[in-house]
């Protein structure tokens, strides 16, 4: 009987659990480790907080879908992996052994290297903290005025930014003072200028004040930028760039300059081929991108069919990852801008095309539990 772990209940690992419930691995015992009972994806993060959706519709249930599939799921996360005992120690202090080892565990917030980040902020990941959390902050706006500064010009900074502009600004009352906090640079610096353009205007109309300077550190009712400035801050939220996790560095697997697992076209470990690695976790050295959710997602097929492919003994098949992904950024309201490549579009009808993808996403997976 060999032993497959799927370490993390990431994008890709959702499908793989699907198609294990459709075509079980034969004399395989599957085990899902994730420290959460569920998935909350985040591509619906954004609505969720601007008040668009409710908890519910945004999540994965992960244990019935692995009990689909005749797989164990362990409550828990990984602290260690050891590939010289084929070993992985769990949080809850067990260590579980593997004949093959899939990592998808997301992305990790780094909340140490901004000074009083880790006391004072409020980071986006792991999301379910943020989301249990950010229900303080809408209860705090009952009762008075509350600034909130976004740290984080990517994606998720603006989007949240403008999410949480919008939740506290309906019906004519304002309830918050958003402020988005950029590095330096300008609100998505890492797109079009069309893109750039669009954001800003956004921003501008919606009233949320953009700081195009570096966040120097936090306290508790401030936020600090160069040259003695100072933003009144009773909620920092932290949205920047993610980093590795600390348990692969002795991991013994090869790793990217950054720290994340080096993988190579069949989304295989480069240094231990009974390894595979999806996500924002890993880094693929013969294929590099941008870590965003729209690659996890379509590694989820691929892996899946190569895990079989290995425990079956057969080839395994290369994936090429896009070389242009649409991006669909909400706009706080019923609204979004669409970018691919050069091209820009926005609008309402931008919005209802996000939420029927996102939408779509969930119901994937939740309709095989029904």
């Amino acid at each position: 009987m060999k032993h497959l772990i799927l370490l993390g209940g990431g994008h890709a690992h959702v499908h793989v659990l699907r198609a294990l419930a459709a075509n079980p691995l034969p004399e395989t015992r599957v085990m899902l480790v994730s420290p959460y009972a569920r998935q909350m994806y985040s591509g619906m993060v954004p609505g969720l907080i601007a008040g668009h959706y409710r908890a519910d519709q945004c999540v994965i249930p992960l244990k019935p879908l692995a009990l689909a599939g005749k797989v164990s799921f362990v409550e828990a996360s990984a602290t260690a992996i050891d590939t010289g005992k084929r070993s992985v120690t769990l949080s809850d202090g067990r260590s579980a052994g593997y004949d093959v080892l899939s990592i998808d565990t997301g992305p990790v917030m780094d909340r140490i290297r901004l000074a009083g980040a880790r006391e004072h902020a409020l980071a986006v990941r792991p999301i379910e903290r943020f989301v249990s959390l950010f229900g303080e902050v809408v209860a705090l706006a009952q009762s008075r005025v509350v600034d909130i500064v976004v740290i984080g010009a990517g994606a998720a900074g603006v989007e949240l930014a403008l999410a949480m502009q919008h939740r506290f600004s309906r019906g004519g009352i304002e309830r918050a003072r958003v402020s988005l906090v950029t590095g330096g640079d300008a609100p998505l610096s890492g797109y079009s200028d069309a893109v750039r353009r669009r954001a800003a205007t956004q921003l501008a109309r919606q009233r949320v004040t953009v700081f195009q300077a570096a966040c120097l550190g936090l306290t508790r009712d401030q936020v600090l930028l160069p040259g003695g400035m100072c933003v009144a801050s009773d909620v920092a939220v932290l949205a920047t760039g993610t980093v590795a996790p600390l348990w692969l560095r002795d991991s013994g697997l090869a790793l990217d300059a950054n720290g994340f697992i080096a993988t190579g076209e069949t989304l295989q470990s480069v240094s231990h081929p009974e390894v595979f690695a999806v996500g924002d976790v890993a880094s693929r050295v013969d294929a590099p991108h941008p870590k965003s959710g729209v690659y996890a997602v379509r590694s989820g097929p691929p892996l899946a069919e190569n895990l079989r492919k290995f425990f079956l003994g057969q080839s395994l098949q290369s994936h090429h990852p896009q070389l242009r992904t649409l991006n669909l950024i909400s706009l706080g309201r019923r609204s979004a801008l669409a970018s691919w490549g050069p091209f820009t579009l926005q609008g309402r009808l931008m919005w209802w095309w996000k939420d029927a993808i996102d939408r779509g996403f969930i119901a994937r997976y939740t309709d095989t539990i029904d």
